[in-house]
C-alpha cells in the first residue's frame, strides 16, 4: 500500500513564513501610521486630520491584546500537544 508522506518540516516552515510576513506587514503599517501622526504634529496643514490620526492610533496600535486571544487566533488550542 502506498501511504502518503507528510512533510511536517515543510508545513512548519511554511506556517512560520506566513506568520513572519504577516508580522512584517503589520509592523510596516504601524510605522506608516506613526509617521503620519508625527507629520501631523509638525505640519500645521495636517491639523484637521490630527484628531482622526490620534483616534486611529489609539484604536489600532495602542491597545493591549491578551496572549490567550493571540494563541486562540493562530489555532494553538485546536492542535494536539505532543511532547
Amino acid at each position: 500500500m502506498n501511504h502518503p508522506f507528510y512533510n511536517d518540516q515543510a508545513h512548519i516552515a511554511e506556517e512560520f513564513q506566513l506568520h513572519d510576513s504577516h508580522t512584517i506587514q503589520r509592523a510596516r503599517l504601524a510605522q506608516f501610521k506613526i509617521n503620519s501622526y508625527k507629520l501631523s504634529l509638525i505640519k500645521s496643514a495636517f491639523c484637521i486630520s490630527r484628531d482622526e490620526l490620534t483616534g486611529n492610533l489609539k484604536s489600532t496600535l495602542l491597545n493591549y491584546t491578551e496572549p490567550s486571544l493571540v494563541l486562540a487566533d493562530i489555532g494553538f488550542f485546536a492542535s494536539e500537544v505532543q511532547n
